[in-house]
């Protein structure tokens, strides 16, 4: 008789899934889906955010697009340890998404204030002399935005290239809170807003010598252990060609081109391989309000 893989094979790749986005040293779990969280099982938000492979490229892309704000790229130079570990923001970027969007309403909002305070803290002056600080609505509508923007453009690039324009404004709705109750102002709730905001802020947005190095670091990082350096390349590849054209240009950088059609293929097959992992898995059973899932 032969040996089905199949299971076997399922569990290792949501192992390495779970290591690569829950710090075990510190006693991180992934986060369990809860039918009492801020936004409902039936959202498109729980679509959007709960695919493994269109959420990386998604937030490569945000990163992109965040560090072409000089007073961004500021508060993250100044007052991060991204230059000794990039994986761990991502990690922690992560993390919020996933506990917002599935954990219990109020665990939620625990979240967003303890952020909101670690905010508190972000200020400083660039080096033109502008003071700057991370509580700035303006700053924070910018980083909300580009976020919620490449997620969504992400997914339907890499998970469902046939939503709804409809689907697509109920999602910046929907995350608008997020954006809101993190002291963002001026917060789009629909696409054609998204893209206003974006391009009224592009002439604010600049590149230096630090944005580049800042940008080095996280196209050049491995998304896992040394193993995964093939398929890392191939994400952020995929996070470079889903940017703006004109962002692009900003970073000096170039889409895949001849290469493109097959950085895509083997993205998507990723990303089919990690949905086909998690299909029927406990990462995806949905506990009803007031209960709580066994440790």
């Amino acid at each position: 008789m032969m040996l089905d893989l199949a299971d076997p094979l399922r569990a290792a790749l949501r192992s390495q899934v779970t290591r690569l986005f829950n710090d075990a040293a510190k006693g991180e779990r992934p986060v369990t889906r809860r039918a009492d969280a801020l936004f409902a099982p039936d959202s498109v938000a729980w679509r959007v955010h709960g695919d493994v492979v269109s959420m990386l490229i998604g937030g490569v892309d945000s990163l992109m697009l965040q560090m072409l704000h000089p007073a961004v790229l500021a508060g993250v130079w100044d007052h991060s340890d991204f230059r000794n570990d990039m994986m761990a923001r991502l990690r922690s970027t992560a993390k919020f998404i996933a506990r917002t969007t599935y954990d219990h309403a109020d665990e939620a909002k625990v979240l967003i204030d303890r952020v909101r305070r670690i905010h508190d803290h972000v200020h400083g002056t660039l080096p033109d002399g502008t003071p700057y600080s991370a509580n700035d609505p303006r700053l924070l509508a910018w980083v909300h935005v580009t976020e919620a923007i490449s997620f969504l453009d992400a997914w339907i690039a890499y998970g469902e290239p046939g939503l709804s324009r409809a689907e697509q404004d109920q999602y910046f709705a929907e995350v608008a809170k997020i954006g809101l109750a993190l002291g963002a102002g001026s917060v789009p709730t629909s696409r054609a807003e998204a893209e206003a905001l974006i391009k009224a802020m592009r002439g604010e947005l600049s590149v230096d010598a630090r944005t580049r190095d800042v940008a080095a670091l996280v196209l050049n990082q491995t998304v896992g252990p040394p193993t995964a350096a093939v398929p890392s390349r191939i994400l952020m590849q995929a996070a470079v060609d889903l940017l703006p054209d004109w962002a692009r240009a900003m970073h000096g950088l170039k889409a895949s081109r001849l290469a493109r059609p097959m950085v895509r293929e083997g993205a998507l097959v990723m990303a089919r391989t990690l949905r086909w992992a998690f299909d029927g898995s406990r990462n995806r059973q949905v506990l009803p309000p007031g209960q709580f899932m066994d440790r």
